[in-house]
């Protein structure tokens, strides 16, 4: 694994690379970072360029400014397009969970000649449900208390809003020094999330009309456990306006964490990347 940064006009993002044969873009869910996908790109690594990031702002992607600001999708999703550009001259594939599925959507609309394919997995944009104005009413009482009363009451609200959608995190006593690195900058990077990108991600709408002709590069991803709760239920949304299927991933919100190896077979199946991995399929 080899780490880096680029430039981009505002921020200068952290990446770290591994493998070889085409890129796999690995883009984070909201308040995320690089090595929330260690396990799946080691995996992966045998069979393409796995690429993981920061997204601008959290954890060691700064911004210009020093400060944090309000996170907006279409910023994010021109990041990774430079990033890509930065990196390869082809067609990459991309793997988004969460609101990393948002901006791989935004990335595909906007730049689909970067994009080979896209994994979409639970996009929380609660703006195309029927009942969108309840769970914005959610985001924005989640927001209001982080900025009030502090994160932990924050998360307490929004992951009883999510109705159990995501398996516990891991004890602290289990982790090594290297995740109990990443989980401290996590934490940090909540407060982030709940004030200055919550809300305005979960009012994305996708470009329909564009991804409508790119759906054969787009997958909507739900997960087994957590399909019917709120966080999945925007992928099905989706999926029926574009006239496709939704796949089935093992887990819940965060399956790529707890069902990796199964989660990972998973992602090359409906990518395709068998088809072009140097090592055999994965298993």
């Amino acid at each position: 694994m080899k780490s880096d940064t680029f430039p981009v006009p505002g921020a200068t993002i952290y990446h770290e690379i591994r493998g070889a044969g085409p890129v796999l873009l690995m883009l984070p869910g909201g308040g995320g970072d690089a090595n929330g996908a260690d396990e799946m790109a080691e995996i992966l690594a045998p069979h393409v360029t796995v690429v993981t990031m920061d997204a601008r702002g959290y954890s060691r992607s700064t911004l210009d400014s020093g400060r944090p600001e309000q996170q907006h999708v279409r910023v994010q999703s021109e990041d990774a397009y430079l990033l890509l550009r930065h990196l390869t001259d082809e067609p990459a594939y991309v793997v988004g969970s969460s609101d990393g599925g948002i901006v791989g959507m935004d990335l595909l609309a906007r730049h689909p000649e970067v994009v080979r394919g896209l994994l979409a997995h639970e996009p929380p944009c609660f703006a195309v449900l029927p009942d969108a104005a309840e769970h914005r009413a959610f985001v924005t009482e989640v927001s209001h208390l982080a900025r009030t009363q502090g994160t932990a009451a924050a998360s307490r609200r929004f992951l009883d809003g999510i109705g159990g959608a995501m398996a516990p995190g891991p004890e602290p006593v289990d982790l090594t020094p290297h995740q109990a690195a990443m989980w401290a900058r996590l934490a940090a990077n909540a407060a982030i999330m709940m004030v200055y990108e919550l809300c305005e991600f979960t009012s994305y709408i996708p470009d329909f009309a564009t991804l409508a002709t790119l759906a054969d590069r787009l997958v909507l991803g739900v997960g087994a456990g957590s399909r019917q709760l709120l966080p999945g239920r925007p992928a099905a949304q989706i999926a029926a306006r574009l006239g496709i299927e939704v796949a089935e991933f093992p887990g819940m919100h965060n399956g790529a964490r707890t069902h990796t190896r199964e989660f990972t077979a998973r992602v090359t199946e409906v990518l395709g990347i068998q088809r072009y991995a140097t090592g055999g399929s994965i298993q």
